[in-house]
């Protein structure tokens, strides 16, 4: 399968949205990040990859308090809408580090309002803060939504990605 990568360069951009708040999870936010894996279990229509084994709590508070991976939702009405999860990768060939997206959804009925463009802006944010030299994310082929997303945002590649088993 032909999976399209963005690159996302590290650039201002400012953004405000009264409907929604945006917050970058903590160890503490171990239920949060509970409801943003039933987000992305809906989003991506794969609940039981995202709800058959839902890591214990102890588990999810240790990623969270480790720098390597970012969470970030967006909350309406004190419910996770919205969220990305991503991951801190050191780089080997210079001494830089870049921010791979691995998921991010928004619920059906709050897409199109501009929640995906503030969740990869906040992480924008603190890809400037931590000197990051680039973000990247994939997306299939099939989803239109999420390319013109990218598109907006950052430079396309063509790459092939494939699974190996272990």
């Amino acid at each position: 399968m032909l999976i399209h990568y963005y690159l996302l360069r590290v650039e201002p951009f400012y953004e405000s949205d009264m409907s929604y708040t945006y917050q970058q999870l903590c160890a503490e936010d171990v239920q949060t990040l509970k409801q943003l894996l039933k987000v992305f279990g809906e989003a991506f229509e794969d609940i039981d990859a995202y709800q058959s084994a839902v890591p214990r709590d102890a588990y999810l508070r240790s990623l969270l308090a480790k720098p390597h991976f970012i969470a970030l939702v967006a909350v309406a009405s004190d419910k996770v809408v919205g969220g990305l999860a991503a991951y801190v990768l050191d780089k080997f060939e210079q001494e830089r580090r870049e921010i791979y997206i691995y998921d991010l959804a928004v619920q059906k009925q709050h897409r199109r309002k501009g929640i995906a463009r503030k969740l990869i802006n906040e992480l924008r944010h603190i890809a400037r803060d931590r000197g990051i030299y680039v973000i990247y994310v994939q997306a299939d082929t099939v989803d239109d939504a999420a390319i013109a997303l990218y598109e907006s945002l950052g430079t396309r590649e063509y790459v092939f990605h494939f699974d190996i088993e272990p």
